[in-house]
């Protein structure tokens, strides 16, 4: 079962940005998704360093995961 609304490693609730990041970084068929913190904790980086690549795909206005 789909779960849009919490962390399936430590379950606080997902914004919109969790998920799109999620689906960037790891699947991007993905049902289940790790919050910003706990997907930098997987991924050996920092919030700020997953917050700055947010900003980007935003900015560049490419991917449309982030509109």
């Amino acid at each position: 079962m789909a779960n849009f609304k919490t962390c399936k490693e430590c379950g606080k609730t997902l914004y919109a940005d969790d998920i799109a990041i999620h689906r960037k970084l790891i699947n991007r068929g993905a049902d289940e998704f790790f919050c910003i913190d706990c997907l930098a904790v997987k991924l050996g980086c920092t919030r700020a360093d997953i917050e700055r690549l947010i900003e980007y795909y935003r900015s560049t206005g490419r991917c449309t995961l982030f509109v």
